[in-house]
């Protein structure tokens, strides 16, 4: 497709002219070390080439060699986007389809090529004896000792230390297991062929074998031809156990224990830092597809997993325990009672094996829990008469203590070496998954709730109209239930259907806590909260599925009341709503009786929609410090749960430093935060890459919790008061465009590839909380999503440049303290670093055609006008407060990224924008579809954080 040629400014022509590639350069020093990276490129991208000319014919790998020629030769202007596009002009979607799937392909190996390359340099740093590097654990220790921290402060903040990476679902990672196995296979063989030193023959050996696993990706559909179920993602979820969290969680927990005993021995610290939660199966907000069936699904699904691990393990570790007792002497009593009374599979072990006579009995208890909570089915028919034998394990405690025990005989016949392995990654499992592998957070809208709960006291004869009550006499009405043990239904009751579902759900998740233990099940979210009622109207259905108890002196519930806080005037307010739901005596003592310890959740999406990238990060910021104060003031723990999606338009950006850069007291040994999308793929796929990233949260948690990191000192309210006022002129530009400007949403929706992330069943859940074209109706995925498409990044950015020129103005005293706030505070040096990413990976040019697609000319180039000139003003003040126009100065692995690879996202976008014009002027063929959604999903890869 060719644009149509209007008026355009001076600013529009110069953007548009101009790739953003040509804007981020590499010295000679980043060339040189970039070079393994461009051979394994190379090497990958060789391969790929062969297989499409030998599998697709010559003519089609003269189409993508040409793609990729031309793409390459727009960064050099040697061709235009027009020639490129023209290659793609009339050809039949099914010419253009093995072109997507090559660059996608491509995407697929490059991110693997980076990912490795990454490795690679850590791995020269630690040969040469450098200094651990900034996000390790072992720097961090160092940071702790330096700072000279005794023991008892260590303690004190670390005593209950927890991160709890949440996995949710995201409909652009929809990669199959095929994909994934593919990948991880390759990921192998390039890690011998980098490391080792190979024979030419053995070399050939390993090239054949990636070849043909290069093979087997081209020959493999990427993404399923029907519409993804909660049933798929939840399988997806799980994959990442069996990837990595199982060998990386125990080794990591103890590892991290271990040095801070060693630095600290006196702080008396037994953490198992890291555990895990999902969202997937349990998160209903604006899905109708949760019900309580799949939460049931969801937990049953999760505790099989883990089962089956255990099980496995078992096994290998009864294999590897053939102590005799005629060669080793001093085995404990407690051992040889734990095999008492099993029978074992060899007579030698009743006398001769007694560690392998107490494996076969745990293992045996391991069935027969497994038997009990999820039924015969769920384990091999050869275990069905063993686990009828023994008594099952009341829950994983009483598993673990059994495990001690054969620990400490063990260490008792001088076997230490043997207890370290198998055996204590075992343990350390048990301490990180339970019965349960993952907590399913429940969440659902304020709005629902309210309907619900409306629903329930109109049915009991409590209240006739609940929604007509003011805020006052709802929290009235809701306390009066709250403690009381009455419910307010009757399993007969005749209700909704949206009240049977929603209580459907709550029954759900009660029996997956009495069937896997109150971690299976740990918080509930409210989405949108706005008011201690919104808090309180969650209590209630909780109650009515028994997991809330009012109590006879307290009440009780194994499921945390989380409120989630969105807006920008939800954060705003979310300190207040805190101290007035603290206020309340009943809600004070489940607090006291949950440990004194209160969640919230700030979320980065909808803040972001609503205000802005700067607005929104500040309110961030200021909401948290709120917190802070509110839960100092109420004398409880605050852990803040931080919604962070992959973009930085919905908070994402490199966790080690957004983590930093939280406020004081923000972050008190304790962590949640929501890990999403092709950011889960990037970072947990397999286990080096999870063991890094799994380790950089635990490091800056630990950082954040004992150390001074703000670094403003006295200077804070004065610097508040100045973030104060740009991020009130970063909104108020940022809603003249989204919120103000005539026709936007027109413009949105035609320019980007909304309506067809809907169109194309592109994950399991609608687009929109409700059927309606409002943005703040629309959910922060496919918002983001499709401006990072189109390649305008528009939620990462816009408003900021027009905020920093406004209140700089004339007065360059103002911009020098900008300079200084920006190299003194990790909080500003964040969200500018964030920023800059975003900005590096837009493009004008590419964002210009896209536009092309809006059919109303003054629409489309009044609104292009406003977003290029703020983008320029973006980019020029980044440069003048971070003191380069560089923007990826301090990310040389992205800077190395967009270098080396961004023009192959070339013919993606312009293929997506060839097939969207054809789509919409009617071709809604089945073969169109499926290569639209194929490009979404290939610049989802290639971008690597799309929404």
């Amino acid at each position: 497709m060719t644009p149509s040629r209007t008026p355009e400014s001076d600013t529009v022509r110069r953007a548009i002219a101009t790739p953003m590639v040509e804007r981020i350069t590499l010295d000679d020093t980043g060339r040189a070390a970039t070079e393994p990276l461009r051979d394994d490129i190379r090497f990958l991208g060789g391969l790929l080439g062969d297989v499409i000319s030998a599998q697709a014919g010559d003519e089609v790998f003269e189409l993508v060699e040409g793609s990729r020629t031309d793409a390459f030769g727009i960064r050099y202007r040697d061709v235009t986007r027009d020639d490129l596009a023209a290659r793609y002009t009339g050809r039949d979607v099914a010419q253009l389809m093995p072109v997507i799937r090559a660059f996608t392909n491509f995407a697929l190996l490059a991110n693997l090529a980076e990912d490795l390359h990454r490795e690679r340099r850590r791995r020269v740093h630690m040969l040469a004896g450098d200094e651990p590097q900034a996000s390790s654990f072992a720097a961090t220790v160092a940071r702790l000792v330096a700072a000279g921290l005794d023991d008892s402060q260590v303690h004190d903040a670390l005593a209950d230390a927890s991160v709890i990476p949440v996995i949710t679902a995201h409909p652009t990672e929809t990669r199959r297991r095929s994909v994934f196995d593919a990948q991880n296979r390759i990921n192998e063989l390039m890690r011998v062929r980098g490391r080792t030193e190979l024979t030419a023959t053995e070399d050939a050996a390993i090239t054949r074998e990636i070849a043909r696993h290069v093979l087997m990706l081209w020959q493999t559909a990427l993404i399923r031809m029907r519409k993804l179920t909660i049933s798929d993602e939840i399988t997806t979820g799980l994959r990442y156990y069996g990837a990595s969290f199982f060998d990386v969680i125990p080794s990591l927990n103890n590892d991290v224990r271990t040095a801070l005993r060693d630095a600290f021995p006196g702080a008396d610290l037994d953490p198992s830092i890291i555990t895990m939660g999902s969202w997937i199966g349990g998160d209903r907000d604006g899905n109708p597809f949760v019900t309580g069936d799949v939460v049931t699904e969801a937990t049953s699904a999760a505790a099989a997993t883990v089962m089956r691990r255990y099980l496995d393990e078992l096994t290998a570790l009864h294999q590897e325990l053939s102590m005799s007792v005629r060669l080793i002497s001093g085995v404990t009593d407690e051992l040889a009672a734990l095999g008492t009374g099993f029978a074992p599979e060899t007579p030698d072990e009743v006398d001769d094996e007694p560690f392998r006579s107490a494996v076969g009995a745990v293992r045996a208890r391991v069935v027969a829990r497994a038997t009990v909570t999820l039924g015969d089915d769920a384990i091999a028919p050869a275990d069905r008469e063993v686990a009828a034998a023994v008594e099952p394990y009341a829950d994983a405690d009483e598993f673990l203590a059994d495990l001690d025990v054969i620990d400490a005989a063990l260490r008792g016949v001088s076997d230490a070496a043997v207890a370290d392995d198998r055996l204590a990654a075992l343990r350390e499992s048990v301490r990180a998954f339970g019965f349960h592998l993952s907590g399913l957070d429940m969440r659902q809208n304020s709005d629902t709730h309210e309907e619900v709960v409306g629903e329930l006291l109109r049915w009991a004869g409590v209240c006739d109209d609940y929604s007509a009550l003011d805020e006052a006499g709802r929290v009235e009405v809701l306390s009066a239930e709250l403690t009381s043990r009455r419910p307010l239904t009757s399993p007969d009751a005749q209700l909704s259907e949206l009240a049977s579902k929603e209580l459907g759900v709550v029954h759900a998740a009660a029996a997956a806590v009495e069937r896997f233990g109150p971690k299976a099940v740990p918080v509930y979210i409210i989405s949108m909260c706005q008011s201690v009622s919104d808090m309180f109207e969650a209590l209630i259905l909780l109650k009515e599925a028994g997991l809330y108890d009012a109590g006879d002196a307290a009440p009780s519930c194994s499921v945390r009341v989380v409120p989630l806080f969105e807006t920008i005037e939800d954060l705003q307010a979310g300190a207040g709503i805190l101290t007035e739901a603290l206020g309340v005596r009943f809600y004070r003592d489940l607090v006291t009786a949950q440990g004194g310890l209160h969640e919230v959740m700030l979320g980065y999406s909808d803040s972001n929609k609503d205000g802005g990238y700067f607005a929104a990060n500040w309110a961030l910021y200021r909401g948290e410090l709120d917190l802070v104060d509110a839960a100092r003031a109420a004398g409880v723990r605050l852990r803040l749960f931080h919604g962070r999606g992959g973009t930085v338009g919905r908070g994402g950006g490199p966790s080690y430093d957004a983590i930093l850069a939280q406020p004081p007291g923000a972050v008190q040994g304790s962590l949640r935060l929501t890990e999403q999308g092709e950011i889960i793929a990037a970072k947990y796929a397999e286990p080096v890459r999870a063991r890094r990233n799994l380790e950089s949260l635990v490091a800056a948690t630990v950082e954040s919790s004992l150390l001074d990191v703000e670094g403003l000192g006295a200077d804070s309210a004065a610097a508040y008061e100045v973030f104060d006022e740009i991020a009130a002129s970063a909104r108020s530009a940022y809603s003249r465009l989204v919120h103000d400007t005539p026709g936007f949403v027109e413009y949105f929706t035609a320019s980007t590839p909304l309506s067809e992330i809907g169109a194309l069943n592109i994950g399991s859940r609608p687009t929109s909380r409700k059927q309606t074209t409002a943005i703040s109706d629309l959910r922060a995925i496919p918002w983001v999503l499709s401006w990072t498409q189109c390649r305008v990044m528009l939620p990462g950015w816009y408003g900021t440049g027009t905020a920093f020129a406004e209140w700089i103005g004339d007065r360059p005293e103002r911009l020098a303290l900008l300079n200084d706030y920006y190299r003194r505070w990790p909080f500003f040096r964040s969200v500018m670093s964030n920023m800059a990413q975003v900005l590096a990976k837009s493009d004008m040019g590419l964002a210009h055609r896209y536009a092309q697609l809006v059919p109303d000319v003054e629409l489309r180039d009044r609104v292009f006008a406003m977003i290029v000139d703020e983008h320029e003003r973006t980019i020029a003040m980044c440069t003048a407060i971070t003191g380069t126009d560089d923007l990826l100065a301090d990310n040389d692995a992205l800077k190395r990224s967009v270098v080396n690879r961004f023009p192959y996202l070339e013919p993606l976008n312009l293929l997506q924008i060839e097939l969207l014009a054809r789509f919409r002027a009617g071709d809604d063929s089945p073969q169109i579809r499926r290569a639209i959604q194929l490009t979404m999903n290939g610049l989802a890869t290639a971008l690597r954080n799309s929404g």
